[in-house]
């Protein structure tokens, strides 16, 4: 008959004292105390395994796990033994389950996404998709298991967005989810993408067309600029605008070092080198790539008068207080509207783009490649976006920019529509 061993007490425990030898001291059911001869005091339970193999399970040391909670193990280890099942592969099940849990949450997923994608992306956009994931996904998502998730559940913090106003937001939170789910699909997380349904799910800002003039009234906007009795330099940055038609950030972070007066060629960067204390200072192209933009004979012009301004400095269009911060974003419009213009419902600097793509597409004579990789369009075809970029039609696009700067002189004094303006040219 098996001797019963006389359950353990916590005084007992305490004073157990290491010997040479480790010993055990019992607790019934398999359970004991291991006192080892370094003085470590080592919970074990020994037992046999549903196919009669001998098992012997270690739950902690003690005093970090009690005598109380020794037992519980014990419990639950009998339980399994009496359902047929191995506490030691239990455990080791379990382990692996926790495991895959850590990596399967969602913000786990959501940084192997973004470390994916990054490679792709500037360091600026990279830590802004970041910042947003971490402010507006991980408080409410983060902790989740992906297989978990539903489409309602990436609802939830969309609507929060949404609630405040921020659509476009919404709708970038909305593209990395999708993405970050299909992460998890392809990675056997997941068998499906639940972020395919959030397609219309939540409002999106109409688009807004900015505001440009019909090409008959341009005339009169040449001939409020020259007349504008406002400060020079902003008279000039006005007439270069609307000679190169580049976007707003392309022109006020200009510096003299991207212009070429010999080969008569800007090309303006990817990325510019910021300016301490100055907003969005490291825009360059808007594509991320460098643009380059063909200067006529009339920007040239243009560019000397401003170099008598600001050559001195290293930006083009340096601020009247600070020069080493550019003109304030709303210098052209301001202009505009001191000429009489209403820059939301007339026109605005950004409308001067709209203007020359009409009239240059209007006139006939160049192609769609060449309008397009100078407006410095987003091709979505990303073949033909490879091949546009590659072939950059320079020689075309330098005729086609000296053709609408001609266009304006002759439209200085009376309008001339394009197609009229290329006939009598071609005679």
């Amino acid at each position: 008959m098996a001797r019963v061993a006389t359950p353990l007490t916590d005084p007992k425990c305490d004073a157990a004292k290491p010997r040479e030898k480790d010993y055990r001291l019992f607790d019934g059911q398999g359970l004991y105390l291991l006192v080892k001869a370094s003085g470590v005091k080592t919970w074990r339970m020994k037992f046999t395994r549903p196919d009669g193999r001998g098992g012997l399970a270690t739950f902690g040391n003690y005093p970090a796990l009690s005598l109380k909670a020794a037992r519980a193990r014990r419990a639950e280890a009998l339980e399994l033994l009496a359902n047929g099942l191995d506490p030691i592969d239990e455990a080791r099940a379990a382990k692996i389950a926790a495991a895959n849990a850590r990596v399967n949450t969602f913000e786990a997923l959501a940084r192997e996404w973004h470390a994916a994608c990054s490679r792709n992306w500037s360091a600026i956009h990279a830590e802004t998709v970041l910042r947003r994931i971490e402010r507006y996904l991980l408080p409410t998502l983060g902790a989740r298991q992906v297989a978990d998730l539903k489409t309602r559940d990436l609802l939830v913090p969309l609507r929060a967005v949404e609630g405040r106003g921020a659509l476009e937001t919404a709708s970038r939170l909305r593209q990395y989810m999708a993405g970050i789910m299909r992460t998890a699909v392809q990675g056997g997380h997941i068998d499906s993408n639940p972020a395919s349904d959030l397609q219309g799910a939540t409002t999106t800002n109409k688009t807004q067309h900015r505001p440009a003039l019909p090409l008959e009234c341009l005339p009169e906007l040449l001939g409020r600029v020259e007349g504008d009795g406002g400060r020079q330099l902003t008279r000039l940055a006005v007439s270069l605008t609307l000679l190169v038609f580049i976007r707003s950030s392309e022109l006020r972070f200009a510096r003299w070092d991207e212009i070429d007066t010999e080969s008569a060629l800007w090309t303006i960067p990817g990325q510019r080198a910021e300016i301490d204390g100055v907003r969005h200072s490291h825009r360059g192209a808007k594509m991320g790539t460098p643009h380059l933009v063909p200067l006529t004979r009339q920007a040239l012009a243009l560019l000397e008068q401003v170099r008598l301004l600001t050559g001195r400095f290293d930006l083009v269009f340096a601020g009247d207080h600070h020069r080493w911060k550019p003109m304030s974003e709303n210098t052209v419009n301001s202009a505009l509207r001191r000429m009489g213009y209403d820059t939301k419902s007339d026109v605005c600097g950004h409308g001067f783009r709209a203007m020359a793509c009409s009239a240059l597409v209007e006139s006939g004579l160049w192609s769609r490649d060449a309008v397009e990789r100078q407006m410095s369009h987003q091709e979505r075809n990303s073949v033909r976006a490879a091949y546009i970029h590659k072939a950059e039609h320079l020689e075309e696009r330098r005729l086609m920019c000296q053709w609408w700067a001609d266009y304006l002189d002759a439209n200085r004094k009376e309008h001339c529509t394009p197609y009229h303006f290329a006939q009598i040219q071609a005679r």
